[in-house]
């Protein structure tokens, strides 16, 4: 099979990260990887190094190539994220909940440092908001825009970057966590009150409601963390 270069890390990864499943956690060879896509093994050895670095990978003298099944580290965890590779229950709901104390302390920081470019971004968000509600559609990419924006409202790169990564562990299950209208509107209805927190300057009020309004997210993820765990032992 051929693909794209830019195509080409995820959907090894996919791959070894199948076969390994199947095969002790050692992954297919050089060769293998090569003649199953098509490329060279420069081409491979080069994707490798990348997965080695990541710690996603790794190589035993003599034996092979092996899934590291400690890939816990959060680039490895965003890249399988980003790439439609299953996470473990665990490894979100933990993200979540580390993601959960930089929102509270980012909007605590956005309420001193936000300027009216971010004030102005935030407004856009929540009138679009509205209008999905009212056509009835949901507001995943909305509400990570809109709590980004607070993040990149703390006027700290390195803060926003580091969240911009959490984020990614999530994003493929907002469009099911936003299925209920119900939802929507809530989530929607607590935007808003972290947005006048903020306008005003309050930096502790806008600390609580963020902290409620996270609150509810980590509740589905807890109880979406429990169910699965209870499948797996039924």
């Amino acid at each position: 099979m051929t693909m794209q270069k830019d195509a080409f890390l995820p959907n090894l990864t996919a791959h070894i990260v199948e076969a390994a499943k199947n095969n002790d956690g050692k992954a297919p060879s050089e060769r293998e990887l090569a003649d199953h896509f098509t490329v060279s093994r420069g081409q491979v050895r080069e994707a490798l190094a990348i997965l080695e670095a990541m710690q996603v990978v790794e190589r035993r003298a003599k034996s092979g190539i092996y899934l590291n099944e400690a890939h816990s580290g959060i680039e490895a965890m965003a890249f399988f994220a980003r790439a439609g590779i299953p996470l473990e229950p665990k490894q979100i709901y933990e993200a979540v909940e580390v993601r959960k104390i930089h929102e509270i302390k980012a909007a605590e920081m956005a309420a001193e440092r936000a300027t009216e470019e971010n004030y102005e971004r935030l407004r856009e968000i929540l009138e679009e908001s509205e209008k999905r509600i009212s056509e009835g559609l949901g507001l995943w990419e909305l509400d990570h825009d809109f709590h980004l924006e607070i993040v990149r409202a703390t006027q700290n790169t390195v803060f926003y970057n580091i969240c911009t990564t959490f984020y990614a562990l999530s994003e493929k299950r907002l469009p099911i966590y936003f299925q209920k209208p119900e939802r929507n509107k809530q989530s929607h209805l607590e935007h808003q009150q972290i947005f006048d927190a903020l306008v005003s300057r309050d930096g502790v009020l806008a600390r609580a409601l963020m902290n409620t309004h996270l609150r509810g997210a980590q509740s589905y993820w807890t109880e979406l963390f429990e169910s699965q765990a209870d499948s797996a032992e039924s």
